[in-house]
């Protein structure tokens, strides 16, 4: 591809989710006209705008739609930045951003939350540590490693068996009331979404994105060899602690707050080099623009394809496994 056409395609790619959140803001049961959508935005503003809406509108754009679409970019955005980041790091194109026991702590903790405490503890806050506490292991126990790599796969394959056994228990022994809110979070969903889930969430998401974007030419340096790295000067601990933890940090993050949401943090980054190459300082900031449009586009299917909510967990993971099959064959090709 030439590099004009390249560069327009970048800056598309960039501002697309932009585009996509508007047009995600008219849908929904509720019908909004354009005009009364413009007024209800900026009524905060203008308070003489804010009498002529309806309440139940305002209610409508401020209360469900846009926490939830704020928080939909935000996931997207952290699940993709997490996979591409991990990928690259691991060297291996089969990594995403729940293979160190990420999902399988943070449902663990979220069963707590429903099953023993009764929600007392919010399944937010308890997701989010034992997701934490999940890599946290995974790391004490590969430290001492000859292969470090291997070795924290390996052992993130085992944390995830571990926990994953602790959530059976917790199942075998929840009522059915909790049962079903604990699968309901667990099939990964935004309807909940709110401004508590955004102010939670938001800064820590916002903030590892900002470290991982900053580091991003430095995940060439990681993708070569130990040796090469270290002959240029990477104090390569370091940098893969800072990159397995902030990747942790917004995976738990959003994990927490949203469930779930499967093959975001696999997919996009493969995407993203199909369509730019394997650089890295492009492959970053990419993946988040692509991750961010496909959680909302796929959010917004998962909430009009029905009269009830189909879970977007479960609506990626229909889409994404035959996706990812159709890919595999092509991908090979770009990590070569």
């Amino acid at each position: 591809m030439a590099a004009k056409p390249r560069r327009a395609l970048f800056v598309f790619l960039l501002v697309l989710p932009l585009l996509v959140f508007v047009a995600s803001l008219y849908v929904g049961t509720s019908s909004i006209s354009p005009a009364v959508l413009a007024k209800t935005l900026l009524s905060p503003f203008v308070p003489s705008w804010k009498a002529e809406i309806p309440q139940a509108i305002f209610d409508i754009v401020f209360a469900i739609r846009l926490p939830r679409l704020l928080l939909a970019l935000a996931v997207g955005a952290a699940l993709a930045v997490s996979g591409a980041s991990l990928q690259s790091l691991f060297k291996n194109p089969l990594v995403n951003e729940y293979i160190l026991g990420i999902s399988s702590g943070a449902a663990f903790g979220a069963s707590l939350s429903f099953v023993v405490f009764g929600s007392r503890i919010p399944p937010q806050i308890l997701a989010f540590a034992f997701a934490v506490l999940a890599v946290v292991l995974v790391l004490l126990i590969s430290r001492r490693s000859d292969s470090p790599v291997v070795s924290v796969l390996l052992t993130g394959v085992i944390v995830s068996a571990f926990f994953s056994a602790l959530l059976s228990l917790v199942e075998y022994f929840a009522s059915p009331y909790s049962l079903q809110a604990l699968f309901f979070w667990l099939m990964g969903n935004l309807w909940k979404a709110g401004w508590a889930d955004l102010a939670v969430s938001l800064p820590v998401i916002g903030a590892g994105l900002a470290v991982l974007l900053l580091m991003r030419w430095r995940f060439n340096v990681l993708s070569l060899s130990d040796e090469e790295a270290r002959s240029l000067g990477v104090r390569l601990r370091r940098e893969k602690f800072i990159v397995l933890a902030t990747a942790t940090l917004i995976t738990a993050a959003a994990t927490s707050v949203a469930g779930i949401i499967g093959w975001i943090g696999l997919i996009v980054p493969h995407l993203v080099r199909m369509i730019g190459g394997v650089d890295n300082r492009r492959v970053l900031p990419l993946s988040a623009a692509l991750g961010a449009t496909v959680l909302l586009i796929a959010d917004d299917i998962a909430r009009s394809l029905a009269a009830f909510e189909v879970p977007v967990g479960i609506f990626t993971s229909l889409i994404g496994i035959p996706l990812f099959i159709i890919l595999l064959r092509r991908a090979g090709k770009v990590w070569r």
